[in-house]
């Protein structure tokens, strides 16, 4: 059974900096989500905020108030923020404390590893409860370098990367997924970032927590697990930042790691600097894809629209010009589908073309 937790995601909810908590009330495999808490969005429907429809997980105003309203108490306090110093505040380290006191397990996602924190350490041991550090890397003598296992391996590999961090790659990896198998194939997810190991990915790791050397190789090691375990019709690996973000090298990992057959590249067309980055101007799609394509032996075959601060005629008139420049499909998941990545994906890979007929063959008898 999934365990009950309430989301910490004080300020940031629906925000860049709130993806954790925005992708867990999207879709929580793992974990049975009563609430979230943001004071600046109290007594509001998480799911009405959020996308427009409402799911019935209520946003409180603090823990206290969901002390006084959630019967029982959640059993899991998930740290939903994905700041870009990954390091606790004063005082969330005071509500953490408090969670604890109240019998919830900690599930933290940050690079700030509290179970090595003697204060944490003590409260865990005083309080009988758990601390889960998500990114924390096993020792270096449980980690993997590149191995060449991947390169004869014959599954088809997409990566769904980006032109920056936050922009839904992970979103559209789990919509996609969805739409892949409810045609009858059968998909691995490799989820690379907090997040989607946080919301139950069966196969992942965070590359941006691995010591460089072992990067690709955990990568590569995960993927080869789906494919002996699973042995899938195709592969989805989860970007991470940007090839070309300054900040970040997690892409090159994941594009050396993964060795993808092809790529979809997620853009937010109205984004003008990096968001945790804003002396940087963002790149252009044409640019992102092109570096891609340079760095590694792999095409783009599609494009992926986020839509922040974009009405929906904007959304189809950007979608009509990209397509018409790039002379690729392009779409946006969370408004129309994913149909046009499914016919480019099965163009680009013949042999999932006749698994096509076969699955239409079983369908029909």
């Amino acid at each position: 059974m999934k365990k009950t937790a309430i989301i910490y995601c004080e300020g940031n909810f629906g925000s860049m900096d709130g993806k954790t908590a925005n992708g867990l009330i999207r879709n929580s495999k793992k974990y049975l989500i009563v609430g979230v808490i943001d004071s600046t969005k109290a007594n509001l429907d998480s799911g009405e905020f959020l996308e427009g429809e409402k799911n019935n997980i209520p946003i409180y105003a603090s823990l206290e108030n969901v002390m006084e309203t959630v019967t029982p108490l959640p059993e899991q306090f998930i740290y939903g923020i994905a700041p870009a110093n990954a390091v606790l505040k004063e005082e969330e380290r005071k509500i953490f404390l408090k969670a604890m006191e109240n019998g919830m397990d900690i599930i933290n996602p940050l690079q700030e590893f509290l179970t090595e924190d003697e204060e944490f350490a003590k409260h865990a041991r005083q309080y009988g409860v758990a601390i889960h550090d998500i990114r924390k890397p096993l020792p270096n003598k449980d980690l993997h370098i590149f191995s060449g296992r991947i390169l004869d391996m014959p599954t088809p590999i997409i990566a769904i990367l980006g032109t920056d961090s936050a922009v839904g790659k992970r979103t559209t990896c789990v919509i996609l997924e969805a739409a892949l198998e409810a045609k009858g194939y059968h998909v691995s997810f490799v989820a690379t970032g907090q997040t989607g190991i946080i919301q139950g990915a069966k196969y992942g790791v965070a590359v941006d927590a691995m010591p460089l050397q072992f990067m690709i190789g955990e990568l590569e090691n995960e993927i080869m697990k789906a494919y002996e375990n699973d042995r899938p019709d195709l592969i989805i690996v989860e970007g991470q930042g940007a090839l070309s973000h300054p900040g970040y090298v997690s892409s090159c990992g994941i594009l050396r790691g993964s060795r993808p057959d092809a790529v979809i590249v997620q853009h937010p067309p109205k984004r003008q600097q990096l968001g945790d980055f804003d002396f940087m101007k963002m790149p252009t799609l044409e640019s992102e894809i092109d570096l891609i394509e340079r760095f590694s032996d792999t095409k783009v075959i599609a494009v992926t629209l986020n839509h922040e601060n974009m009405t929906d005629s904007e959304v189809d008139k950007v979608i009509d010009n990209y397509e018409e420049q790039l002379n690729i499909p392009a779409t946006d998941v969370l408004l129309h589908g994913c149909d046009k990545l499914i016919t480019s994906i099965l163009e680009t890979f013949p042999a999932l073309e006749k698994r096509t007929n076969q699955l239409e063959e079983v369908h029909i008898n």
